[in-house]
């Protein structure tokens, strides 16, 4: 009896010491866990940022960072932001989870509650999901950033243009734009809105008579770029236009008709060449012609003898008649040595 009493009493004292050291752990894990969020829920409460203690724990099994969240609900309670956009806490984990830069966007909301600016929270997170700085874009909508045409981070700082007299004009301009917001999501970028004025001021010059009314009035220029709505899909609103330095440069007109001289030039010098050899082939032509003439009339009067010994054996032809034959040909060399000029007729000529 005895041995059972102390058995017992043995398993009393093992199971007092078990529930002894889980209550110790529980409480270190406790202490551990209140001492790292304390400071957070504390901040919450002062604030009345509406965020409790287990929902602080939770945020970190659900790994999200109860410090950036913490930080940007104060952030928004303490610049009013809750009072005009309905922002909970779970807005913010989502929009963290989902990758995006919350205290970015309060900051962003804030900014835009300052200036009076549309901009609502959906919007918000959709374009700072969307890669863009949207604290960024709100402050270019409040102050508008001067953007250079064409972009002096490149060799060619110049745009090149041609008024209609042929004289090449050398163009800088400066682009003030405020960011419109309901574009920003999918809106072209600056890049494309540096392109289409560079675009606009080169066909505004080359639609110009005369490059001095360009260096007479450049805002007539900027007049006509501004009245094409070049800021049509693009994120940006374009407040104005301002040619900074119009440089005089090359003569191309000039230069092209002298480039278009010398190739007419060229092609009337072909041309006269082809000719000229076409003439040469037919004089050799002609030579040929005449050298197989007189081959001709050599054995045409190779053929004279025969018939004259021909006519000799059939007696139509008598000894007279030869001589007189003889005394024809003899003036007919005489006229012809006189007709003949002297130089044709020398030799060393």
């Amino acid at each position: 009896m005895n041995d059972l009493n102390l058995f017992a009493a043995e398993d009393s004292s093992t199971y007092i010491w078990i529930v002894g050291a889980v209550v110790f752990l529980g409480t270190l894990v406790f202490f551990a866990v209140f001492a790292r969020f304390a400071g957070l829920w504390i901040q919450c409460k002062m604030t009345n940022a509406r965020i409790s203690f287990p929902n602080l724990v939770m945020m970190t099994i659900r790994k999200v960072n109860p410090t950036i969240i913490v930080r940007s609900k104060i952030m928004a309670i303490q610049a009013g932001v809750t009072r005009t956009y309905d922002i909970s806490t779970r807005d913010l984990e989502a929009h963290y989870l989902a990758g995006g830069n919350v205290p970015n966007v309060i900051r962003a909301l804030i900014a835009a509650q300052r200036a009076k600016i549309d901009l609502d929270w959906q919007s918000a997170q959709a374009i700072d999901l969307a890669g863009r700085d949207i604290l960024d874009a709100v402050r270019t909508s409040v102050y508008p950033k001067v953007i250079d045409c064409p972009d002096s981070r490149k060799t060619n700082s110049t745009l090149d243009a041609v008024a209609g007299d042929g004289i090449q004009l050398n163009v800088r301009a400066r682009v003030t734009v405020r960011t419109n917001l309901k574009q920003l999501v999918g809106g072209a970028t600056e890049e494309t809105v540096i392109a289409r004025v560079g675009q606009g001021i080169v066909q505004a010059i080359g639609s110009t008579d005369s490059y001095k009314k360009v260096l007479e009035n450049p805002d007539k220029i900027t007049q006509i770029v501004l009245n094409e709505g070049l800021e049509k899909q693009t994120a940006y609103t374009i407040v104005s236009i301002d040619i900074a330095d119009v440089d005089v440069g090359e003569n191309i007109g000039a230069r092209l008709q002298a480039d278009h001289a010398e190739a007419e030039m060229r092609v009337a010098q072909a041309k006269a060449e082809q000719r000229r050899a076409e003439q040469k082939a037919r004089e050799q032509e002609m030579v040929a012609l005449t050298q197989e003439n007189r081959a001709k009339v050599v054995l045409a009067e190779a053929k004279v003898p025969q018939a004259i010994a021909s006519a000799f054996r059939n007696k139509k032809m008598g000894l007279m008649d030869y001589y007189e034959l003889k005394n024809v040909q003899a003036d007919t060399k005489m006229r012809d040595a006189i007709a003949t000029p002297e130089r044709e007729m020398s030799p060393a000529n």
